[in-house]
């Protein structure tokens, strides 16, 4: 019996000040569940699904969102993510309690500030990024940066394969032009040109402002259930379909392959054996796109050109954006809409399979895929863990 999400929760994203993580949770949560038609005392499990950038977990001192909302659960788990893998991970913990009959609807709720708490250690004269507390391998060189990171994989990808700054800016510009077709992107009716992409501030070579992903306040979260009971909520449902993982752990973190690829094969292959699918059938992916340089991976990983073809993929007539051949991240993805993790993956995934998403809606979408990927100090910051979800309309 699969797992379906039944409820979609999303508060106000972009720039929220004056509201804790907690609150942004609890108010998602909220939503989540008049979403799918159900109250909260039908709620009988509940999982926080925030984790810090880069992997790592900041400790949390306050309440919880499942006592604030008087969720009758049996169960409540904190933090279960690693980077950009905590929604798959919170859908697998789901799962479980969901299929050993422990709970019978689940609420995953997750937030960030980080856009307030950027501008708090700003007005306090600090510089960098507040949010990263670690001495990865090239802190020494590069500071507390996740563009200084980042940009080591798009300076190889460039080196081996000769990527341009232009390919990658061609991103930049599909992802703004779906972003401009989501009335919820922050970036909404804020069209950008390749010599906009061109023009903006180089931030760490060769990343320029826009290569870069934003910084978002705001929470979302799912409701889950089996598909015996989801006949009975609101919403047609969203079958969980697929679940895989990958790791770079495997292997030094200095190794040189891991700046010209993510550990997206085992991930992919084990999610698309569970869904039975292939690439062919995959209508919409949502990439987590931290920076340009990790669609174009993506691209390259998940089969949709060979390794160092992406430059090409990119800049070819009619590949993508709205219109193009290949559909990704519809909504206008971390750096165009907003940056909540690969929950911003995952809730776009879903609202492209319950076809509501306007004017960005992707015609007859029966499979999406939705990605997620971090780094944590073991792998010297950058992109050492990967997760593939797949996301269908039947089951």
């Amino acid at each position: 019996m699969k797992t379906c999400v039944v409820g979609l929760g999303i508060t106000e994203l972009g720039h929220v000040p004056g509201k804790s993580i907690l609150m942004l949770e609890t108010e998602a949560a909220r939503l989540a569940i008049q979403d799918a038609g159900l109250r909260e005392a039908d709620i009988d499990g509940a999982i926080q699904m925030k984790s810090d950038i880069g992997g790592g977990m900041r400790m949390r001192q306050d309440d919880a969102f499942p006592r604030i909302l008087g969720l009758p659960v049996k169960f409540y788990m904190e933090n279960v993510g690693r980077g950009g893998e905590n929604v798959a991970k919170a859908f697998m913990m789901a799962e479980q309690l969901l299929q050993r009959g422990i709970c019978s609807y689940v609420v995953c709720s997750g937030a960030r500030d980080d856009w307030s708490r950027s501008r708090k250690f700003k007005k306090a004269g600090r510089r960098g990024t507040p949010y990263i507390h670690k001495e990865g391998a090239f802190a020494p060189m590069m500071g507390d940066s996740p563009p200084g990171f980042h940009g080591l994989l798009a300076t190889r990808h460039m080196h081996l394969f000769g990527t341009t700054s232009r390919q990658l800016g061609q991103i930049a510009v599909a992802q703004r032009d779906w972003a401009c077709l989501n009335p919820a992107a922050f970036m909404c009716g804020h069209p950008i040109t390749i010599e906009d992409h061109q023009n903006s501030p180089i931030v760490a070579w060769p990343y320029h402002l826009l290569d870069i992903c934003l910084q978002s306040d705001g929470a979302t979260a799912f409701v889950l259930t089996t598909e015996d009971r989801a006949k009975d909520t609101k919403k047609a449902p969203v079958y969980v379909s697929g679940i895989g993982f990958g790791e770079h752990l495997q292997s030094l973190y200095w190794d040189k392959k891991h700046y010209s690829m993510l550990p997206i094969p085992t991930a992919r292959d084990g999610a698309f054996r569970q869904a039975g699918i292939t690439l062919d059938d995959v209508d919409v992916a949502e990439f987590y796109d931290c920076f340009t340089t990790e669609v174009m991976l993506q691209l390259e990983g998940y089969g949709y050109c060979g390794v160092g073809e992406g430059g090409a993929l990119v800049e070819a007539p009619g590949m993508i954006g709205p219109g193009g051949k290949i559909k990704f991240n519809t909504g206008g993805g971390l750096l165009s809409s907003h940056h909540l993790g690969n929950i911003t993956t995952v809730s776009e995934a879903v609202i492209q399979v319950r076809s509501e998403g306007g004017k960005r809606q992707v015609p007859d979408v029966e499979v999406a895929i939705a990605s997620g990927h971090g780094g944590e100090i073991l792998a010297g910051q950058m992109c050492s863990i990967h997760s593939t979800m797949v996301l269908t309309r039947g089951g």
